[in-house]
């Protein structure tokens, strides 16, 4: 089902043989900024040349009763002149799924990576069968700071006739940064829902989702239940659309410094000392909660624009947030010589707890490659992104990245990057 997370079923694949890849790429970089100040006070700033080195593989292969799905990539980034922010990056999606029996079914879903400078978006992978965006992981990180992150989602599907069908599962997710004055969080989640065949090509379903998590280096965590009713429709042959649409409710408590009065601070405070009194802060409020992607499946590749609006984990500045993000995508490898990914995404959050205010960010990717002979690629690279804040002047910056090399993998086919 489409609403369940999975990528567009016109993407699935019989069988694509697992390929290796290895990539050296040079560049420059602007925007670099670490989790620390300049001689004058503002936030770092800085530039540089780079050197990547990039190793990877994908593939996806189905057996009687089981399918795997695999994208993995490793890579390495120095800055000769900035060395401070030399640091690796590596991204894992897997899928496995396996028949229990004629009307059961398991999946396994699994999301991770560490990064230092996080431009990648989570696009639609052909050879895995599942919507990264519908995973936990962060995306709007504002530093070049180590972060390493985890998602792993398991569902267990039951085909009780043609039409009905129902699915049970669990969620775990946690994000850790290098640097203690970033938060990083734990969580798990618990699902259910009921979809049913209305036609041979749309299904209705309700469903139902709670979620709790929790950060660390700071007392706060958050709760929330999510109710929503689903539709899925398959429009043409290639052309896809699924919506999620119900309200969440979430309880949100963090510790919080408040004032204490005067009269009491002149006798329980040393005198000029700051006096503050901690105290923990608890509310409960309500949100729409909305999710829709729709996606036209071209000859090897893909074009597809989701949105959502939900409560997030905020992005280890920012705690809970409510968010609002829509993104696209376009991927294609069907011509003779090139394969060409692209993406762009925006988020725009209000944040609740620790700090209240607002921002955003809007990132931009684009890649493509061109077969020059027998197991080698050039490949060129270019992602932007724009931070963006009205109650937070720093807040806002620009971060460019380019790159321009060789890949080398077997195959006649040109290699497609993301």
């Amino acid at each position: 089902m489409l609403t369940r997370g999975q990528a567009p079923v016109a993407m699935a694949p019989n069988q694509i043989d697992f390929r290796p890849y290895l990539s050296i790429t040079f560049g420059y970089d602007t925007g670099l900024n670490g989790v620390s100040v300049d001689p004058n006070g503002n936030p770092v700033n800085s530039s540089g040349a780079a050197i990547e080195a990039n190793a990877g593989i994908s593939g996806f292969h189905s057996w009687k009763h089981t399918t795997v799905g695999l994208d993995f990539r490793a890579g390495f980034n120095h800055y000769p002149s900035q060395s401070y922010y030399d640091g690796s990056n590596e991204l894992l999606l897997l899928s496995v799924t396996h028949l229990l029996s004629r009307h059961v079914m398991f999946s396994l879903r699994e999301n991770a990576g560490i990064f230092t400078d996080n431009f990648g978006l989570p696009v639609l992978q052909q050879t895995v069968p599942f919507d990264p965006s519908t995973t936990y992981v962060p995306t709007n990180d504002f530093y070049d700071n180590r972060t390493v992150y985890l998602s792993t989602q398991a569902d267990l599907m039951i085909q009780r006739s043609t039409r009905l069908s129902f699915d049970i599962g669990g969620d775990g997710f946690l994000v850790r940064r290098r640097s203690d004055a970033l938060y990083g969080n734990t969580g798990a989640a618990a699902r259910g829902d009921i979809q049913y065949r209305i036609s041979r090509g749309s299904t209705l379903g309700v469903g139902y989702n709670y979620t709790h998590y929790s950060f660390t280096g700071i007392f706060s965590s958050t709760d929330m239940h999510t109710v929503v009713a689903s539709y899925a429709v398959r429009l043409t042959r290639t052309v896809e659309f699924s919506a999620t649409g119900g309200f969440t409710r979430f309880e949100n408590k963090f510790l919080q410094d408040v004032p204490i009065d005067p009269a009491i601070a002149a006798i329980i405070c040393a005198p000029g000392a700051p006096c503050v009194s901690s105290q923990v802060s608890y509310f409960v409020d309500y949100i729409p909660s909305v999710t829709a992607r729709i996606s036209k499946v071209v000859p090897r590749g893909v074009i597809y624009a989701s949105g959502g609006h939900s409560v997030t984990p905020g992005n280890g500045l920012f705690l809970t947030s409510t968010s609002t993000m829509v993104s696209g995508g376009y991927s294609y490898t069907g011509l003779k010589k090139w394969a060409i990914t692209s993406g762009v995404s925006y988020m725009a959050s209000d944040s609740v707890a620790n700090v209240q205010g607002n921002y955003s960010s809007v990132v931009i990717n684009l890649s493509g490659s061109r077969h020059f002979f027998r197991a080698t690629n050039g490949v060129l690279t270019f992602a932007a992104r724009k931070y963006g804040s009205t109650d937070f002047h720093n807040y806002n910056l620009w971060q460019y990245s380019v790159r321009l090399g060789l890949a080398f993998t077997p195959g006649d086919i040109p290699l497609r990057l993301w």
